[in-house]
């Protein structure tokens, strides 16, 4: 496609706008590394909240969502989560904050209140970092098949896929790797409000494109029903039979039996805390426990409301005017490429610009955030804690441009030899993640596990995640996730049983602060013995009622847009009702309960904190 020349200098002028506001306030961060890796918890949690949304509105999975909606329709709603999305509720009720009391920089730095300094700490500090490097260039990797893949249908200069990928990384890293957390989170901010604004007009002009009858006449029955039975009973016969067949390829046909699935890995994934990325610095930003939790609240709704605007518009213009081309394409038909296909088909010009321009700006978020959360560990949780110990703040943020550059190559080096972006997507959520999850649920509500048990449950559950996809090929990974889980529990339980338990005074250092509940019996006594008025946390119960009130939420206000843009007002009206009275029922059971958490971050202790 070519761009007409008012697009192309509205996408030319958003990306140097970028760069050099990122540029402008990039003096703030090269302070110090509190700084650079925190914006020096000064940033609001608004600010942080719609930053790290729009760091998570990523033009590789707006495409992976085009993809699930065209095929699937409102049962798609479901399929995110495999992330899970719901993590952000878990957050915001509860993890957030007691993330955030822990007073760290990084994740790794995390389990020095967990786990003390000894040597089985240190080991979980080390395979803490190769677990966030793991993960950040993975997503790396990710984010560079989506950007290639984007910029072969809109940008005008005849390159590759790869070499799209690799101009537009370059562009973005100068900025990041020069402005720290303060760059990132202000060009986010400017990025979501041209992603917001292009969101909104996409899913408009599809309103008026598209009439429900010529929607109708594009879908199968059952495309617009959100619920499900036991099969996805979805027949594109007659209307592209290549989605049949992808949809076998997928392995989504007994739907029920894959919901279940995503439910046990989804809740069990949540429980264990935020993976050591973009969304754990954010919260590790926040000036204390109660804006860790209000700021993850935000993300739940600025994220998923305009986001979905614009998937369900690009998705029904593709269905309705863009079902013969699928059709002659067969089985050769690349789904994911049916987001930029329905934008360079129904958007005019200068609009088309400012839709670009936004697109390529939730790359430009996501990618900035993604490498954004590397540094801190290559810098404060290797070379300060192991290598130079004595290290200049000065010297500690040069360091960190040097870890950026690396980082951002070798995810480069990677992505260049991927073929899909599915494929990433489905090793990231179900591989790699199912080696992480049990060792972070055990180190959060059970007193016995310790650090030795932490550093083998999560050896072999990166070790399985790397393995079983290439001695099991045809497993699909979200089966493989039970298998990867179990052979990690195995590491954690037998890492622990063989071992001494961390010592009194780090445990009890840790629960007083955190104040976690769990299996925590044990150490409870021991903290009242000191400080008979001690309590112990008391809100599981709440916790767990305000994570279901949650989730109704977050899963209303995504298929709200939907059945907007798609017309179906009726169905609108209830989940727009379910919104309006899970917000009522949260504001008395979860945000007035913030005001009784602690506004200030505790002092460290010096025991947990070592």
């Amino acid at each position: 496609m070519q761009l007409h020349a008012v697009d192309i200098a509205i996408i030319v002028a958003f990306l140097l706008t970028s760069v050099l506001v990122g540029y402008w306030v990039s003096h703030r961060a090269s302070r110090d590394t509190k700084a650079y890796f925190l914006g020096g918890n000064v940033l609001p949690w608004y600010v942080l909240g719609v930053s790290n949304a729009s760091g998570m509105f990523d033009i590789a999975g707006t495409m992976w969502l085009v993809y699930l909606l065209f095929i699937y329709g409102l049962k798609s709603v479901w399929i995110p989560w495999l992330w899970p999305v719901f993590n952000q509720i878990f957050l915001m009720v509860y993890l957030s904050a007691w993330l955030r009391r822990s007073n760290v920089t990084t994740g790794a730095e995390w389990i020095t209140t967990r786990f003390g300094t000894g040597r089985g700490s240190r080991l979980s500090h080390l395979i803490v970092v190769v677990f966030a490097l793991v993960s950040v260039i993975g997503f790396l990797t990710y984010g560079f098949k989506g950007i290639g893949k984007f910029a072969t249908d809109f940008l005008p200069w005849h390159l590759s896929a790869n070499q799209y990928a690799l101009i537009l990384m370059a562009i973005t890293t100068f900025y990041v790797v020069k402005g720290g957390m303060f760059s990132v989170v202000i060009t986010e901010v400017l990025q979501f409000c041209l992603l917001s604004i292009a969101s909104i007009a996409i899913g408009v002009i599809a309103m008026a494109r598209v009439s429900p009858e010529a929607l109708r006449r594009a879908i199968p029955a059952g495309w617009d029903q959100i619920f499900f039975r036991w099969h996805l009973n979805l027949d594109w016969s007659g209307l592209i039979a290549a989605v049949n067949t992808k949809i076998q390829q997928d392995g989504y046909s007994i739907f029920g039996f894959f919901f279940v699935m995503m439910l046990f890995k989804g809740i069990l994934l949540s429980i264990a805390g935020p993976a050591p990325n973009y969304d754990m610095q954010r919260i590790l930003s926040t000036k204390n426990p109660r804006e860790a939790s209000m700021m993850s609240a935000v993300v739940n709704v600025v994220l998923n409301v305009p986001r979905y605007f614009m998937i369900t518009g690009l998705t029904i213009l593709a269905l309705a005017f863009y079902s013969d081309k699928i059709r002659a394409m067969g089985s050769g038909m690349d789904f994911e490429m049916v987001l930029p296909d329905a934008l360079s088909h129904f958007v005019p010009i200068g609009l088309l610009g400012v839709l670009v321009a936004g697109l390529l700006a939730a790359f430009m978020s996501n990618f900035a955030a993604t490498v954004n959360s590397a540094p801190p560990y290559l810098v404060n949780d290797i070379y300060r804690k192991f290598i130079n110990p004595q290290a200049s703040e000065r010297l500690c943020v040069r360091l960190s441009y040097v870890a950026s550059f690396a980082v951002v190559a070798l995810g480069i080096s990677i992505g260049w030899f991927v073929g899909s972006i599915n494929s990433v997507i489905q090793w990231i959520v179900s591989a790699l993640w199912g080696g992480y999850t049990a060792a972070n649920v055990l180190k959060w509500y059970w007193w016995r596990f310790n650090g030795y048990g932490y550093f083998w449950g999560m050896l072999t559950g990166i070790a399985a995640s790397m393995v079983i996809p290439v001695v099991l090929p045809t497993v699909q990974p979200l089966n493989a996730f039970p298998l990867i889980l179990g052979i990690s529990t195995v590491g954690c339980l037998v890492g622990t049983f063989m071992t001494k338990p961390e010592d009194d005074e780090v445990l009890k250092g840790f629960y007083r602060r955190v104040r976690p509940w769990g299996f925590w019996g044990p150490i409870l006594a021991k903290v009242q013995k000191d400080d008979p008025s001690f309590q112990p946390n008391p809100d599981f119960v709440r916790d767990m009622f305000n994570v279901v009130v949650g989730i109704a939420w977050q899963t209303s206000l995504i298929a709200l847009p939907i059945y907007v843009v798609i017309r179906r007002y009726n169905i609108a009206e209830i989940a727009l009702g379910v919104v309006l009275a899970a917000s009522l029922v949260l504001k008395f059971t979860w945000y007035d309960h913030l005001k009784k958490m602690y506004t200030e971050t505790p002092a460290p202790n010096a025991a947990a904190a070592g």
